[in-house]
């Protein structure tokens, strides 16, 4: 692409075409849920969402993908997308949030996409960080990293209203988190775990009383903390993201990146600075939205479709005849 004139992020306008590029994702891959196999169903998606991109008059820099150059054929950070004419913007995506949720059919599958002013998302590298997540209606800073995880669950409970018995945190189900789960169950508080898609996880705490989530805690990729930072500037709330680094290979990832503080607490509007809309669309049935229905002859498809200036939330039901 060559450089374009200046165009206005006009998020009204481009809503409409980022839900359907979390829609095709979905459907490309809904043929694959149940099958087991995760790299068809992830590659699926990569290619449906990638050729839906390139039909928006966006000049578009991935800043969130699949993963650098060389790991990935398409949708790699860096990559540019759309026609090229129109507003530079940035864009983070996960085409299958959930490849093993969907090979296995089980819940909370989803296909997620950001979109902002060129410069307003944080390039993550592609290494764990340490996330803290809560729905909105709270103070600023009632929890932080700094914070042990008790002292978090008895910090919200007493904000809440009730005790740590009142409070469930979600946590992905994995060895690192044995240490974090003893603790936080020593409260009293209630844990739902969570076996992949931690962008769900997080958007859970933003509708805490359609999912039960009150809290999200632990460690997973970067590039989905600032997913999920894009989907509470929508929907609201706080989250609080670290890097964590286990070799030196990944702090030079950072290091290309751009990162200079390499034990930065990032908040929500560090990880997203401007105004961003938002599209997931539902593959497996989950707490947040139903999956892929299939009819004979028909597939149906449910996305969730915001944007953080107006705060809107829209639920769009797509009906597609199978050709």
């Amino acid at each position: 692409m060559t450089d374009t004139p200046a165009y206005d992020f006009n998020d009204r306008m481009l809503s409409l075409g980022l839900a359907r590029v979390s829609e095709a994702a979905a459907l490309a891959s809904a043929r694959l849920i149940g099958h087991g196999d995760e790299k068809a169903a992830d590659q699926a998606a990569v290619d449906a969402m990638r050729t839906q991109l390139n039909k928006l008059d966006i000049a578009g820099v991935v800043v969130i993908g699949e993963g650098e150059r060389d790991e990935a054929p398409m949708l790699f950070i860096g990559e540019e997308v759309g026609t090229g004419t129109g507003p530079a913007v940035d864009i983070a995506l996960d085409p299958l949030e959930g490849t093993t949720l969907t090979a296995k059919d089980m819940p909370n599958a989803l296909a997620v996409i950001a979109m902002g002013p060129r410069g307003s998302m944080l390039h993550a590298p592609d290494v764990y960080m340490e996330k803290l997540a809560i729905g909105p209606g709270y103070d600023d800073g009632i929890v932080t990293l700094d914070m042990p995880p008790a002292e978090r669950v008895r910090k919200l409970a007493a904000a809440k209203g009730g005790t740590p018995a009142d409070i469930t945190v979600c946590i992905l189900e994995r060895p690192r988190h044995e240490a974090l789960i003893a603790e936080v169950r020593s409260t009293g508080a209630a844990i739902r775990l969570i076996t992949d898609g931690d962008v769900a996880g997080v958007m859970h705490c933003a509708e805490a009383q359609r999912t039960g989530i009150d809290m999200y805690m632990g460690s997973g990729g970067a590039p989905e903390g600032v997913l999920a930072a894009a989907a509470l500037k929508c929907m609201g709330g706080q989250i609080f993201g670290q890097l964590l680094f286990r070799n030196d290979d990944e702090r030079a990832r950072a290091e290309r990146a751009g990162i200079r503080d390499l034990n930065r607490v990032y908040a929500r509007d560090e990880m997203v600075r401007a105004d961003v809309i938002f599209a997931a669309t539902g593959v497996t049935d989950g707490s947040l939205l139903p999956g892929i229905r299939r009819e004979v002859g028909w597939l149906t498809a449910e996305t969730l479709l915001m944007r953080s200036k107006t705060g809107s939330v829209r639920r769009m039901t797509y009906r597609t005849p199978v050709k």
